[in-house]
């Protein structure tokens, strides 16, 4: 019984020191910093700038992107075609 006991309070441990290192991978942002969201759809890459990473989530869900990433404090890149 105390064999057991021992193990789960280690199984325990184990899951909180997995649960700390990843959160402090993350690395701090400011709540409100907005950035550039890309979102590729039907291989076509779109991007909409100065939107908050919770709002790049949130409209790259409701435009089913197959694919989406959030550039922080930076505009749109639009690959030397353009304005």
């Amino acid at each position: 019984m105390i064999v057991r006991a021992w193990i789960v309070a280690l199984g325990l441990a184990l899951l909180g020191l997995a649960a700390a290192d990843g959160r402090a991978a993350e690395p701090a942002r400011p709540a409100g910093s907005q950035g550039a969201c890309y979102c590729r759809t039907a291989e076509a890459l779109q991007c909409t700038a100065d939107l908050t990473e919770r709002d790049c989530r949130r409209r790259c869900d409701e435009a089913l992107c197959d694919d989406w990433f959030w550039k922080e404090r930076l505009p749109c890149w639009n690959w030397g075609y353009g304005g």
